[in-house]
């Protein structure tokens, strides 16, 4: 089978904003403790943090992490985290059921970021809390000193503003699991005067409105129209969140998930339009899919955890071969609305949803979808290209013409190379890949790696990580390209010029 790919140099879609490759940490489960934090675990740092996991966080190489949450949020006072430790108040966390001791707070937490190289997506309190708190919060965070809450964070040891520049009005605030849910005009007069107290303390951040919950909720699409009809002159982003599993073992279906959210982006996308045209605003609203990933395999454990729980094991999902390669297509539709979406935040980081695991005590890990976020966070960073490829499509449940081949291809100036990231979706199928680079001359094949060859199930372990890339063949002659895309694979090439 033949998939024919025509790229030219002339046709973009847009830059890609780094901060598309970002991940999430919430105050819940093990992300945090036991987590990236662990005192007395033999590769700990002084602070208690583990030293293995920032490796790997490294390696994974998120550019933003957005925190304290999620769910979460909507019932913290930030401020429980700031101090001497010795004097941090221990809170039920409501939205987990769980025991938040605060020994983890914004400082610790800022500093593990800045040791990992990525930037903060600071989200703040819209449920329990408000205008006030908000203000506050950035204050502390950014204002220089000579006031009260940034003379309080030099006290408690930090001299320099944080400077954070990416903030969360809230969570899911359409949700009614959420801690002080509101409906659309409510929410959206509290955001947008949180949004206007933020901006007079710092003029240079950028803000983040919440979108509604999922698609599928029934407060979808006229949310997000009366949020941005309150908010559109102060925000600077929309946000989605989404979460795909195979509860009905479709493969076929599974794999296809991906074209969904696509499909959520153009609708989102299309509302914001509206609400610019609505306004007579000249500005774009770009959007912000800070929750994304493949969420299933944890529900009927976690249904069973006993309440106020210290840390316990929550929606730890065990990812396999089949979860690699859906990931891989969610990261390509994401490049592909890089226009559009200029934020993306990989939910979550470590042991809850995530790529990376560990042990209490033991090891970290990689589980099978790091590979896949890992490669594209390395090395698509440039200008998505917009192709044309010819390959053959089938059909599922949900989506009538869905291609075998997903791709996207990425210049990077800087480097002077185009990368070539693409899954075939096909359990049986060979297909041969050829790709045109009008407008460029290709010197040679810099990298070219396949995760292929894996029962879909197959799993990677503190004691065996089989699911991992291993080099491929790919060739090139005068501006063509070939290689051959594996049954089930994810593959990556990159092409120096």
């Amino acid at each position: 089978m033949n998939a024919n790919l025509i790229i030219d140099r002339n046709f973009k879609i847009g830059g890609i904003d780094p901060r598309i490759y970002g991940s999430f940490l919430e105050q819940m489960g093990r992300a945090v403790y036991s987590g990236i934090y662990e005192p007395g675990h033999e590769s700990s740092d002084k602070y208690g943090f583990r030293n293995d996991v920032k490796d790997l966080v490294k390696e994974l190489k998120p550019s933003i992490i957005r925190y304290p949450g999620g769910n979460f949020v909507s019932g913290y006072n930030w401020d429980d985290g700031i101090g001497p430790v010795s004097m941090r108040p221990a809170r039920l966390d409501l939205a987990w059921k769980t025991v938040e001791t605060n020994e983890v707070g914004l400082h610790e937490f800022m500093r593990w970021a800045d040791e990992v190289d990525a930037e903060v997506n600071m989200a703040i309190n819209l449920g329990t809390r408000g205008i006030d708190a908000a203000r506050n919060i950035v204050e502390y965070c950014n204002h220089p000193g000579g006031t009260y809450w940034s003379d309080l964070r030099r006290k408690n040891g930090r001299e320099e503003p944080y400077r954070i520049k990416t903030w969360c009005l809230g969570n899911e605030m359409d949700g009614p699991w959420q801690i002080g849910a509101k409906n659309a005009d409510d929410y959206g007069k509290l955001a947008a005067q949180s949004a206007k107290v933020m901006k007079l303390v710092d003029p240079e951040i950028e803000l983040v409105v919440c979108g509604s919950s999922a698609i599928d909720m029934a407060t979808f699409a006229s949310w997000e129209a009366t949020v941005l009809e309150h908010t559109y002159e102060h925000v600077d982003y929309l946000s989605l969140h989404s979460y795909y599993g195979n509860q009905d073992n479709d493969l076929p279906g599974y794999l296809a998930k991906s074209l969904g959210m696509n499909d959520f982006i153009s609708s989102v996308s299309a509302i914001c339009d509206y609400v610019k045209a609505k306004t007579r605003s000249k500005k774009v609203m770009n959007l912000s899919f800070d929750e994304w990933n493949i969420w299933y395999h944890s529900h009927e454990k976690d249904s069973k955890n006993e309440p106020w729980q210290k840390s316990p094991a929550i929606l730890e999902d065990i990812y396999n071969f089949e979860d690699a390669l859906l990931l891989g297509c969610l990261i390509i539709t994401l490049l592909k609305n890089c226009d559009r979406v200029k934020i993306a935040c990989l939910a979550q980081l470590v042991n809850v949803i995530a790529p990376i695991m560990t042990k209490k005590g033991g090891a970290a890990w990689r589980q099978t979808t790091f590979y896949p976020f890992a490669q594209a966070s390395h090395h698509g960073l440039g200008v998505v290209l917009r192709g044309s490829m010819d390959v053959s499509t089938y059909a599922c449940n949900e989506f009538d013409a869905v291609p075998y081949v997903e791709y996207a291809a990425v210049h990077n100036e800087e480097k002077d190379e185009i990368a070539l990231f693409c899954v075939n979706r096909s359990p049986s199928k060979v297909f041969d890949l050829s790709v045109t680079l009008q407008g460029y001359k290709p010197k040679r094949i810099i990298q070219s790696t396949e995760l292929c060859g894996h029962d879909v199930k197959q799993i990677n372990t503190a004691k065996s990580c089989s699911v991992i890339p291993a080099p491929s063949n790919a060739i090139f002659n005068k501006n063509v390209v070939s290689a051959a895309l594996k049954p089930l694979s994810w593959n990556m090439l990159r092409i120096g010029l």
